[in-house]
Formats: C-alpha cells, structure tokens, sequence
C-alpha cells in the first residue's frame, strides 16, 4: 500500500518538472515522504559542507566596526570566537604587531595574526600560500574596507601589508581606486 501511495503522488508531482525514472521517484518518496527530492538535491545534501577557517578576534567590547568585520569574516567562511578584552596593546605586543601599524581589533587565524579591517580574501590568500611571516597588516581604519562600509559606497585606496618575522613589511594586496 506504502509503494502504491508513493508511486501515485510520485506521478501526480512529475507532472510539474523534469521527468526521472519511475524506480529514482520512488525511492525518493519512499525517502522523504513528506517532499519529492530530486538527483540534485540528494547529491548536494550528500556532499560535505567546506570546513570552516577557526578566527579567534580580540577586540573592544564596545567597537561596532570591529562587529561588523567579524559579520565580514563569518559570511566568509571562518568560524570567529570574539573575545572582548579592555586592554589590546598586550595582545598586539605577543603575536608581533609592529609600532604604528595597529588597527581597532587583533585576529589570530592559523600561524597569523590578523590586524584591522583586512578583507577576507587577503587572509585566505595568507593561508593558501603559508608565506614565512607573522601576519597581515591593515593599519588605521580605511573607509571602505571591510567593517568600514560607508551608505555612499565610496572607498580610500588602501594597502593590506605582510608582516615579516622580522617584523618588516611589504605589500600584500592593493584595494580600491
């Protein structure tokens, strides 16, 4: 009776899409009874969602730009534990920030600190090709990085710059105009 009543609403719901084999609609409706799935939807829901990139940010409890790059961070595939600290200069001293080239929030990801508003893509550059260096660098708050979105949409030109384990930098990226 079960097979009867699958075979019946499998027919009924064909009618509305691609048409597949009889013994696929079945099985499918013997699966699910509550909706008809297709080939593509069983093949996406058997594939493994990306793994996502562990972030931890230290930052200021009260920074609202800081909020929104870690929105940043997270639509962009990592996984961001928050850590809200009063004091960041010991934070920027320990991973190696150098003098001049803070920014409002400090992120380690991997062997790297991350420092300031730098785009996703940079850091996931940073992790593909595991240069030999401490970490990234966006000092200062350039409008239009992200976190630092403005309504009108317009954008400083800014540098995201490498941080050397001896503490020197060079660029990394180039965004904006």
């Amino acid at each position: 009776m079960i097979i009867a009543l699958a075979i019946a609403a499998t027919t009924l719901a064909a009618c509305a899409r691609t048409p597949q084999p009889v013994v696929d609609q079945v099985a499918m409706s013997l699966a699910a009874p509550q909706s008809i799935a297709t080939t593509a939807d069983i093949a996406e829901a058997a594939l493994p969602a990306p793994p996502l990139i562990s972030m931890v940010v230290h930052k200021s409890a009260y920074c609202g730009c800081c909020e929104l790059w870690v929105e940043h961070m997270r639509d962009s595939g990592f996984a961001v534990e928050v850590r809200n600290i009063d004091n960041l200069n010991t934070i920027k001293e320990r991973v190696g920030v150098p003098l001049a080239k803070g920014s409002c929030h400090t992120a380690q990801v991997g062997n790297y600190f991350i420092e300031g508003h730098v785009p996703a893509g940079d850091v996931k550059r940073l992790l593909a090709e595991q240069p030999d260096a401490k970490g990234l660098v966006l000092p200062g708050m350039p409008k239009g990085s992200p976190g630092m979105e403005v309504p009108d949409g317009s954008m400083d030109a800014y540098t995201v710059e490498l941080v050397a384990k001896d503490g020197s930098t060079s660029a990394f990226a180039q965004h904006g105009r």
